[in-house]
């Protein structure tokens, strides 16, 4: 396998070089977000301003990306987030990520700030920074389109930011294509404050594979696997929305910010009522699920209105959560936020919260210019996306993200917004589920589901066969003991699979019988030729979140940080079949879980990792600035 490259790019000065990647540090972290984290570490100094000059953004595929590795088209962007002052670190699909390794780059750090908007022209290896100016104020649908007239290539990828990302908001997005996003922690708020449009790749080098009959053969087991999943069958038909109905059932739905658990009505909601509007389905590089829809709207006052989506976090932030429940606006809201570059899942609850704080006059039209903030008010919804991309009234202080915003209306409105480490949840309600608040909780990055979440593979199988899969005790969904080694068991097998550059959709995040730390193992090594077995991924992973740690800890993160709303605890779920109403977490046993989950990790009760993890893990001498 070729050697690994990293391109460093200072936009203040207009410096660029290209540096190999030593094979002790691709061991240690693989690539993506390992790699990402590595760099972070090393190059952002703490206590900097996000959107200053001194951060960096980085830009990484998997060790994986672009091979015949199933579904390896993951790109990972990181840099210290302007939304929670942590680690910034978000992952999107697509082509971009096997372009760039095909260009002959796998990892790109962007530093400084240029004196005028600018993008980056990735030609085989060669990097130009060029004029964006025409391009500033344009949308993330006209950007790319322009980009490839500009230089005469209808195949090039591009990466870009829309006008929310030009005005500083807080949680702008990074988008490549119609709907894949890096969505979380603002990168795309870092870009706008470097005035870096996007970066568009073309490359045409080869990717060699280690050993290839092997890798074939191994390849036409995983995909064989996958097809014949029945979880990823009915991904491939409804995409991610097919949650919704599940959640709805179970009562695991956050709907009018966390008033209720459950929708009214909602059923129009459901995933199947997306069928009449998909105009077929769409996958990423390499991918055998195809869960994008392709969507028109072939009647009503959205006649015309198309796009690809939405994610079940989409129809959840424009719908479930601000109680929005006519399917055809929350497709018109899932491309206004796209074409914005807005991050659904933070739009969506900052929205819920600013309703609910108007219904218990906490704030009047004096806050909100006149605006009725209203449950199921769609025209509402598309007039806040606009406020908020362009920072206009009632926008501008959303924009700001939950911390921001609560110390700009007031401390009395902070029972009522969702967050954690001051990013928003998305619209799923955890107050049943132990294991899934602790992951909300603990997550490096802010309330998230992306980073731990136990998924079927803990809760709907037998206990003994549950107790084998993870080697230790599970509890089921409901119970608290053990939920802290599940947690940090399932964080390490994210970790990878970002790393790899492959979507976790395949992982034991969702089945226990599709992709697991054996399976990544064997395709390493098929791959890449790297000799690592599955309890070596195991401790990678562990490096790579236990890092992620370091740099939250070193910016002031403690225990205190990985606290769950405050509605979690004082209000129990009002909706739901037996076993999921009136469920709350009990705060004694959640501060009992937070022990077992940092010392599953090898960290110490106020979450910092001892001396001993970071002998075993190799981070003693971190920041080593190897690269």
């Amino acid at each position: 396998m070729r050697e690994q490259q990293i391109a460093y790019v200072d936009l203040s000065t207009g410096d660029i070089k290209n540096e190999p990647l030593p094979d002790n540090i691709r061991h240690m972290y693989l690539g993506g977000r390992g790699i990402d984290v590595y760099l972070l570490y090393n190059h952002v100094k703490p206590g900097i301003d996000p959107i200053g000059p001194e951060n960096i953004l980085t830009v990484s595929a998997g060790l994986l990306g672009g091979t015949l590795a199933p579904s390896s088209g993951r790109c990972h962007i990181g840099a210290k987030s302007p939304l929670t002052g942590l680690i910034g670190s978000s992952n999107m699909g697509g082509f971009f990520a096997p372009e760039l390794r095909l260009a002959g780059l796998d990892h790109l750090v962007i530093k400084g700030k240029a004196d005028y908007p600018v993008y980056l022209w990735i030609d085989n290896g060669d990097i130009e920074i060029r004029d964006a100016s025409h391009l500033w104020g344009k949308d993330t649908i006209e950007t790319p389109v322009m980009i490839r007239h500009d230089l005469n290539n209808e195949d090039v990828k591009v990466i870009c930011i829309g006008v929310a990302g030009e005005n500083l908001v807080r949680y702008a997005n990074v988008l490549s294509g119609l709907k894949n996003a890096a969505g979380r922690t603002g990168m795309g708020c870092v870009m706008g404050s470097k005035n870096l449009k996007a970066v568009a790749v073309k490359g045409n080098h080869d990717l060699s594979i280690a050993y290839t009959e092997e890798a074939l053969s191994y390849l036409e087991q995983l995909m064989k696997l996958i097809r014949n999943n029945a979880i990823m069958k009915e991904l491939s038909q409804y995409g991610t929305p097919t949650f919704q109905k599940m959640m709805d059932l179970i009562g695991k739905l956050r709907n009018r910010n966390l008033q209720r658990n459950q929708l009214v009505n909602g059923q129009s909601l459901y995933a199947e009522n997306l069928a009449r509007f998909s105009a077929g389905m769409a996958a990423c590089f390499g991918c055998p699920v195809h869960c994008r829809h392709r969507y028109q709207v072939p009647e009503g006052k959205d006649k015309g209105q198309w796009a690809e989506g939405p994610e079940w976090s989409t129809l959840g932030a424009v719908g479930s959560e601000v109680d929005c429940l006519r399917i055809e606006a929350v497709l018109a809201s899932n491309y206004l936020l796209n074409k914005y570059g807005i991050d659904s899942l933070d739009f969506g609850s900052m929205v819920s919260w600013a309703i609910e704080l108007y219904e218990k006059n906490l704030i009047d039209e004096t806050t909100t210019d006149g605006l009725k903030l209203e449950w199921g008010n769609e025209e509402l919804i598309y007039e806040m996306a606009h406020q908020v991309a362009h920072r206009q009234g009632l926008g501008d202080i959303l924009a700001d993200g939950p911390k921001r915003a609560i110390d700009r209306l007031g401390q009395n409105t902070a029972y009522y917004n969702i967050h954690v480490k001051g990013m928003s949840y998305l619209h799923s309600d955890d107050r049943m589920a132990p294991s899934h608040a602790l992951g909300v909780a603990t997550s490096s990055r802010g309330a998230d589901h992306l980073r731990s979440r136990p998924g079927s593979d803990a809760h709907l199988l037998p206990q003994d066969t549950r107790d084998k899969l993870f080697g230790f005790h599970v509890p089921d969904m409901t119970a608290y003991e053990g939920s802290g080694k599940l947690v940090r068991w399932q964080e390490l097998i994210y970790a990878i699979s970002d790393a790899l550059g492959v979507c976790k959709f395949q992982a034991l995040f969702m089945s226990p019988s599709v992709i697991g730390y054996e399976e990544y193992a064997r395709l390493v090594r098929h791959v890449t030729g790297m000799e690592m077995s599955a309890g070596e991924l195991m401790k990678v992973g562990e490096r790579i979140c236990t890092l992620e740690r370091m740099f939250n800890n070193r910016d002031g993160a403690s225990r205190q940080d990985d606290m769950l709303p405050d509605r979690y605890f004082t209000e129990p779920t009002p909706a739901g079949p037996e076993g999921m109403k009136g469920k709350l977490i009990e705060r004694d046993k959640y501060e009992q879980l937070l022990d077992e989950y940092y010392a599953a990790h090898g960290w110490d009760q106020e979450g910092v990792p001892i001396q001993e993890t970071l002998v075993q893990l190799g981070l003693d001498q971190e920041p080593s600035h190897i690269i």
